[in-house]
Parts: C-alpha cells; sequence; structure tokens
C-alpha cells in the first residue's frame, strides 16, 4: 500500500513559475487566434466569396458540432485521457433523439432531453470503466466507440431516420432566435455552452480536480480527493456535450444518419489540442478549444471553397492533426 511519506514531494511553484506559466499560456492563445486570422487572410485572397456573411455563417453553422464535441473533449483531455466514442457516440445521440421523436411519438421536449441523457450515458460507462475498471481511456472509449457505431445502426435498421412533420426539431440547428442576428440557433447554442463550459472549468470544484488530476493523479486522490468518482463525473459531463452535439447535428440534417460519426473525433481532438490543451494533461482552455475548432473549420470550408478533392481535404486535416501534436510535444519539451 503506498503511504503519503512515499510519494515523491515535489516543491511548491515559486510565484515567477507561476506567472511564466499563465505568460507562456496567454502567448499559446494570442498565437493560435493568429493562426486563425491567418488562415482566413489566405482564403479570401484566394477567393472574394470566402468572407461573403452566408459563407461566414456557413462555417460557423458547420463548425458548432465540432466545437461542441471539443467543448467536452476538452474536460476529458485535461485530466490525461482521450475519447474516441464522441464522433459515432453523437450518432447514436442522434438516433436515440430520432426513435424516441419519429418513431415512439414522444414530446419533442422529451425526445431532445433523452438523446442528451444517453450521450450522459455513454460517458458514464467511459467514466465507470476507465476510473473503476481501470482499462486504459484509448482502449474504454475505442471500445465504446465500436458499440455506438454498431448499435446506431441496428436502431436505425441501417437507414437514415427522418423528421418530417416536425419543422420545430430542425429550427433547434437552423432557425433563428434573433432575426435581425442572422445567426443560426446551433451557433447561439455553441456560444451558450462555450459560457457554461468556460465557467464550469474555471470557477467550479469539478474545474479545479479536473486541472489537479491532469496535473498529478496520484497525489489528488492521497490529498483525500475521490479521484474515481470525478472522473465519472467528467466523463459523464462530456457525454452529455455528446449528446448534445448529436441532437444539433440531427436538427441541421433534419435526419439521423446511423453511417455518420466516423472521423468527428479526430476533428475535435485536434481542435482541443490546436487551441492549446496538453494531451499530458493538466493544461487547458476552453477559449483556446473554440478557437481551435475554428481554425478546422475554416481549413475545411476554404479548401472546399477552392475546389480542392475531398481525398486531398482529408490528406490536409491529417498533417494539421499531426502538426498539432508534435507542438505539443514540443511545447512540453519546453516546460519541462
Amino acid at each position: 500500500m503506498t503511504k503519503v511519506a512515499d510519494v515523491k514531494r515535489e516543491p511548491a511553484p515559486t510565484q515567477e513559475a507561476v506567472a511564466g506559466g499563465l505568460l507562456r499560456q496567454r502567448f499559446q492563445q494570442i498565437l493560435t487566434f493568429g493562426s486563425l486570422i491567418a488562415l482566413m487572410a489566405f482564403f479570401s485572397l484566394a477567393n472574394p466569396n470566402f468572407l461573403t456573411w452566408s459563407n461566414v455563417s456557413g462555417i460557423l453553422l458547420s463548425t458548432a458540432v465540432i466545437g461542441i464535441l471539443a467543448l467536452g473533449t476538452t474536460f476529458v483531455i485535461i485530466t490525461g485521457g482521450i475519447d474516441l466514442s464522441i464522433g459515432t457516440g453523437m450518432t447514436l445521440a442522434s438516433v436515440m433523439t430520432a426513435v424516441l421523436l419519429v418513431n415512439l411519438s414522444v414530446p419533442l421536449a422529451i425526445a431532445v432531453l433523452g438523446g442528451i441523457a444517453f450521450g450522459g450515458l455513454m460517458g458514464f460507462v467511459n467514466g465507470f470503466n476507465v476510473a473503476v475498471l481501470r482499462i486504459p481511456p484509448f482502449i474504454a472509449t475505442l471500445a465504446m466507440m465500436l458499440i455506438a457505431q454498431g448499435l446506431a445502426l441496428v436502431l436505425s435498421g441501417k437507414a437514415p431516420i427522418y423528421f418530417t412533420g416536425t419543422p420545430a426539431f430542425g429550427a433547434i440547428s437552423r432557425g433563428f432566435l434573433v432575426p435581425g442576428l442572422r445567426l443560426p440557433n446551433a451557433v447561439l447554442i455553441l456560444f451558450l455552452l462555450t459560457a457554461v463550459a468556460a465557467v464550469i472549468l474555471g470557477k467550479t470544484i469539478l474545474g479545479r480536480y479536473t486541472f489537479a488530476i491532469g496535473s498529478n493523479e496520484e497525489a489528488t486522490n492521497l490529498s483525500g480527493i475521490n479521484v474515481r468518482r470525478w472522473k465519472i463525473a467528467i466523463y459523464t459531463l462530456a457525454g452529455a456535450f455528446t449528446g448534445i452535439a448529436g441532437v444539433v447535428l440531427a436538427a441541421r440534417l433534419n435526419s439521423a444518419q446511423p453511417a455518420l460519426g466516423l472521423g468527428y473525433e479526430l476533428q475535435a481532438i485536434a481542435a482541443v489540442v490546436i487551441g492549446g490543451t496538453s494531451l499530458q494533461g493538466g493544461k487547458g482552455s476552453v477559449i483556446g478549444s473554440i478557437v481551435g475548432a475554428l481554425i478546422m473549420g475554416v481549413l475545411v470550408n476554404g479548401l472546399r471553397i477552392m475546389s480542392i478533392p475531398q481525398e486531398w481535404q482529408t490528406v490536409v486535416v491529417g498533417v494539421v492533426i499531426l502538426v498539432a501534436v508534435y507542438t505539443d510535444i514540443l511545447r512540453r519539451g519546453k516546460e519541462g
């Protein structure tokens, strides 16, 4: 049994070290935002139609789903974990929403809450497998990714479920709550969830324990904090974000597509890492993840508007993921 005295105690960080860490984090955020501005400038020069309001609002709409997924993933990655199930989990949540609303004819609000709750349930199972069963996050969430993919096909009968006769559901993503603003509701949902996630991460005990677990899980556990319980809570929260993303995606497409979802997890993880969250845990920010999601959205849209073939778009996204991860490795090396 490990005793507290057996744990190597590191000296408390000096005020200069803390200030230096904050300065590096600010610089990383400025660099990330600068990269977004540079990308937008490049694509606007390549095609004048890029900066039209219709295209910009389209970028924001398409980024909403990746952004919502990135918000939940930020919490998981800060703990030093990973969640590969968010793409197919999002699809399963959208299918569950469709089954409740279309097949079972339950009220709209209950169907939406059911889809979100099912996402939270998947997150709870991931957290239980990681925290209690001690299954490595990569393996636990990879298994959930396959389970969610299969269940989505089974529950939908391998065919899309269309939300015919329910225009109110489509308005969740494509409607305009503020007509004069001309921003789709999905974008407003993303902004609202960003504010909620920022408050949770920066102002609540869950946020503090998220950073503590990622910085030094053993020391956090020895300090009397029930790490298992909080890990389950963190994965459940991430699952709830996945459920919301599933509802938003289904409303945007006006259908639940059971074959959709694979690849979304990579874009969300890339957005989080681009935004400055370390894959080794202990550091990250909600705003950085959203800027990273916007970078991914601008990149994909810019390549598409330049008529770059789909296969080459995939290649570019893969290269961006590699660069983001390698940059994180370099950043951690300098801090070490």
